[in-house]
């Protein structure tokens, strides 16, 4: 309670509470400029035994932030919670994040943060095009899903990717890629090489979510991404808590048709992901 009031005191209005009973809160943080080029979110919640036993559970929201800076940025936050187990990290998150967007505001890069990426962008390829052939998971590879996370396990080849049956509705169609995942730098890889696919890369969103149990903790490692589709990688890291599934990525593909679909999306997005993952 003193670390919520005292952030609450130092970051003012980008400090909101979502859900004071169940702890959650999020935070807009920016580069400092006057005129911020570089923003994201961080949503945080704080479980029961946060901090003496239980990290928070976080989500990072940004259009810009994908591949290589996600899985970079991530990696800084879970170092920060592991150099300071037992004790309140969120101001060394929110402190590590501008960290991050300063840097980037004044990078002599001239690439700029990529703000055009929102809901329901219009894509005119054709369908038939990018449909990957399904493939039903093998037994083998739901076994998979069983191994635990640990220093001597650790293990950086590629795992086996699934691909799910694809849906359509008013010519947007989904699709979901499963693989099992022990450890952050495989998430990594499976993502790197499902981008190489230039029909995947191509999608109008790429909606992802991971839970990776760490025995040696007994806590899970999870984290998931938007791609432009708000509030969809909440909502699938969502279906993969109330699943109670472990050591897997799901990747769900979106390709838009032009025709909105409003909240329909998401049920499409869940019922992709929920039927690989049954499978």
């Amino acid at each position: 309670l003193d670390e919520i009031e005292a952030l609450s005191s130092i970051y003012g209005d980008d400090w909101c509470v979502v859900d004071e009973d169940e702890k959650i809160y999020c935070i807009k943080i920016s580069d400092c400029l006057e005129q911020p080029k570089w923003t994201l979110c961080l949503q945080v919640i704080l479980p029961p035994g946060y901090p003496t036993a239980e990290p928070p559970i976080y989500q990072l929201n940004a259009s810009w932030l994908r591949g290589q800076d996600y899985m970079e940025l991530a990696s800084s936050l879970e170092e920060i919670y592991i150099q300071n187990l037992g004790e309140s990290i969120l101001y060394l998150w929110v402190e590590k994040i501008r960290e991050v967007l300063i840097e980037k505001a004044q990078s002599s890069d001239p690439a700029e943060p990529d703000n055009k990426k929102t809901s329901e962008e219009v894509d005119e390829d054709n369908e038939e095009d990018f449909l990957l052939n399904y493939q039903p998971v093998q037994e083998e590879s739901v076994k998979m899903l069983d191994f635990i996370t640990s220093e001597s396990q650790e293990d950086e080849e590629l795992p086996l990717i699934q691909h799910g049956n694809p849906i359509t509705d008013r010519r947007s169609t989904f699709q979901a890629h499963l693989a099992p995942v022990v450890t952050p730098k495989q998430v990594k890889r499976v993502l790197e090489k499902l981008y190489e696919n230039k029909k995947i890369a191509s999608a109008t969103h790429n909606i992802y979510a991971y839970r990776i149990y760490c025995e040696d903790k007994q806590t899970f490692l999870q984290d998931c991404e938007d791609d432009g589709e708000t509030a969809a990688g909440g909502r699938l890291l969502h279906l993969m808590q109330i699943l109670n599934v472990q050591n897997v990525l799901v990747v769900v593909s979106r390709w838009y048709g032009g025709i909105l679909l409003g909240p329909d999306r998401f049920k499409h997005i869940n019922n992709c992901a929920r039927t690989i993952l049954v499978e």
